[in-house]
């Protein structure tokens, strides 16, 4: 090889390795939100403020990320209490249009009426899982809004693993029971045991929010 050969060779490897890492990398940097909402019995009357979330939610996902938005209740393993879901277009002004017609039909869960008699948790969170390892996104998260209290009938089996498999999971408006004032181990037993669930299920991370003044740590890595 010549002394020109060889300078032609260096000055072009910096951008073969370069082509080769861009090959190399084919993970998505997009996102995906799977936004629970706790619809039984009392936890009903929170409603009101998941609206604020979702306002949030919208406002920070960008064009590629995907968003749904489910109902907890007596059994929520099903697509039919998918209340809203979208991915985002990556022309903004078609974005904007589904963010708009999203928030719309979110309108009538946040007027929701009376709840539900039973919390399927499990069930929720199933779908969601099911939903997002579906997407393909690079980043996964499961945020449940609710007191984390599960209630099922005799006839709901929900004793089944879950594969949460880098899934981050964040409880938000955890509120507390009327039991939980009288004996506050009830409230922090009940946060223990599904973090160790989800963390068994091979959750990413699991953490709690119930200020809903810094909603910008749901999404924080």
């Amino acid at each position: 090889m010549n002394r020109r050969d060889f300078v032609r060779l260096v000055a072009l490897a910096p951008a073969a390795g370069a082509g080769l890492a861009a090959c190399a990398d084919q993970r998505s940097h997009a996102q995906a939100v799977y936004l629970l909402v706790d619809t039984s019995g009392t936890y009903v009357e929170e409603i009101g403020k998941v609206q604020q979330v979702i306002n949030y939610l919208l406002g920070t996902l960008n064009p590629g990320d995907s968003l749904a938005v489910a109902r907890v209740k007596s059994r929520s393993f099903t697509e039919k209490d998918i209340v809203a879901k979208a991915t985002f277009d990556k022309d903004p002004i078609q974005a904007n249009s589904q963010k708009r017609a999203f928030k719309e039909k979110v309108g009538a869960l946040v007027q929701a009426g009376k709840g539900s008699a039973y919390t399927d948790i499990t069930g929720g969170v199933l779908q969601a899982a099911e939903f997002l390892h579906e997407t393909g996104a690079g980043r996964k998260t499961i945020l449940i809004f609710s007191d984390m209290q599960e209630e099922l009938d005799k006839q709901t089996i929900r004793n089944v693993p879950l594969n949460l498999a880098g899934i981050r999971v964040v409880a938000l408006n955890v509120t507390k029971l009327n039991t939980d004032n009288v004996d506050p181990r009830r409230y922090l037993t009940r946060l223990e045991w599904w973090e160790k669930r989800v963390r068994e299920a091979g959750a990413k991370d699991w953490r709690m929010i119930n200020d809903l003044e810094h909603l910008e740590r749901v999404l924080r890595a």
